[in-house]
C-alpha cells in the first residue's frame, strides 16, 4: 500500500495549478462549493477556482450538518438536525433552512411541525424532489424544491435513517440507520421499504457504485467497508481498512472508492478490482465528507476546519480551502 508524504504547506498558485496554465476551467466557472460549518452555525460560499471562501451565512439553528442545491443554482437546503450527536441526548431539529444562492441569504425555512432531526437532503432528478432523512419519523420525507413544500415521506422501518445513497436509475434509496447497525433498501416509485439488511453493532454513511451494482457502508465497529450487492440486498463482502472509515465517494470512472479515515486524519483509496486499499492520502484533521468534483478531477474532503482539494490524477492535495469550524456537508452549486 502507498502513502502519500505528510501534508505540506499550500498557496492559492497550487491550488489553481488543477488547471493548466492559459486555460480555462469549465469545471469551476461560476461554481460555488458549498460547506456546512457545524460549529459556526453556518454555510460557507467557496470561489474552487481561488480556493477561497468569499461569504460565510448565518443558517440560524444547532445545528446544521448537510447541505444540497438544487440543479438551477438558485437555492440550497440545509436541515438543522439538533445540539444531539446521532442516537444521543439534545435538542430536536425540526427546520430546514432555505438559502437563496443568487442572494446569499437566507430566504425562508420549511418547518416538519415537530422535532424529527432531520439531516441528509439529497435531489432526485428523475421526480424532481428533494428527500431530507427524518431519523425522528424513521423515514425520509419528500420536498418540492419548486414550492418549498413537503408533500409526502417513505418510511425506513429503522431508527437513526441518518443518511441517504440514490440509484443512479432512480428505483432505490439506501439508508445507513446508525444504531441498529442496519441499511434499509427504499423502493422509491412505491414509496416503501424492500427489505432492511444487518450489517454491523453500528454503521455510518453510505454511497452507491456508478454502475448501481453496489452500496458502501462502513462498520463503526471494526475498521472495514461493507459491500451491499444491489441485485440480492445482501452483504457480498468486506473491505478491511487501515482504520474505522466514515464518508465515501466513488470516482466518476467507476474505478476508486474513496473512505474518510477520521481518527489516522486519512483519505483511503479503495480499487473497486480488487477490493483492497491501495494508498492513503494525508489530510488535516477529522476528515468527514468527500464530495467529487462534476468533472471528475477534484475530490474535495470536509476536515475541521479546512477543505482538503485531492487531485484525482496524482493523488496529491493540491490545496487546503479554509472554512468554519467543524465544516460537515458539502455541496456543489452552479
Amino acid at each position: 500500500m502507498y502513502r502519500t508524504p505528510s501534508l505540506a504547506a499550500f498557496t492559492a498558485a497550487a491550488f489553481l495549478a488543477l488547471a493548466p496554465p492559459g486555460q480555462t476551467r469549465p469545471a469551476t466557472d461560476h461554481a460555488t462549493l458549498l460547506v456546512v460549518n457545524q460549529g459556526d452555525h453556518d454555510l460557507s460560499f467557496i470561489d474552487p477556482a481561488s480556493g477561497k471562501q468569499t461569504l460565510a451565512v448565518d443558517v440560524g439553528g444547532i445545528t446544521g450538518h448537510e447541505v444540497v442545491a438544487t440543479p438551477d443554482g438558485r437555492t440550497a437546503l440545509v436541515p438543522v438536525y439538533g445540539s444531539a450527536g446521532v442516537g444521543k441526548p439534545g435538542t430536536d431539529g425540526q427546520l430546514v433552512t432555505v438559502v437563496d444562492l443568487k442572494q446569499r441569504k437566507v430566504s425562508g425555512t420549511i418547518d416538519f411541525g415537530h422535532g424529527v432531526r432531520p439531516h441528509c437532503a439529497v435531489f432526485d432528478k428523475h421526480r424532481n424532489v428533494i428527500y431530507i432523512t427524518t431519523e425522528l419519523d424513521q423515514s425520509i420525507s419528500i420536498v418540492n424544491p419548486d414550492t418549498l413544500k413537503i408533500i409526502g415521506s417513505i418510511p425506513t422501518g429503522q431508527a437513526q435513517s441518518h443518511m441517504l445513497a440514490l440509484s443512479h436509475d432512480g428505483r432505490f434509496g439506501y439508508t445507513a440507520n446508525v444504531g441498529p447497525g442496519t441499511v434499509s433498501v427504499l423502493d422509491l416509485n412505491a414509496k416503501k421499504v424492500v427489505t432492511v439488511i444487518p450489517i454491523s453493532g453500528e454503521t455510518q454513511r453510505i454511497s452507491i457504485s456508478n454502475d448501481d451494482k453496489k452500496v458502501f457502508t462502513a462498520d463503526q465497529k471494526k475498521p472495514q467497508l461493507a459491500v451491499i450487492d444491489t441485485a440480492s440486498n445482501k452483504i457480498e463482502g468486506w473491505i478491511p481498512l487501515p482504520a474505522i472509515g466514515y464518508g465515501t465517494a466513488p470516482t466518476q470512472d467507476g474505478r476508486w472508492l474513496l473512505v474518510a479515515l477520521r481518527t489516522t486524519h486519512q483519505v483511503a483509496v479503495v480499487d473497486l478490482q480488487s477490493s483492497k486499499v491501495v494508498r492513503t492520502i494525508d489530510v488535516p484533521d477529522t476528515p468527514t465528507e468527500i464530495l467529487i468534483r462534476p468533472d471528475g478531477k477534484v475530490a474535495y474532503v470536509s476536515c475541521g476546519s479546512k477543505v482538503a482539494a485531492i487531485d484525482l490524477g496524482t493523488w496529491a492535495v493540491t490545496g487546503l480551502i479554509q472554512a468554519g469550524k467543524n465544516a460537515d456537508g458539502l455541496a456543489w452549486a452552479r
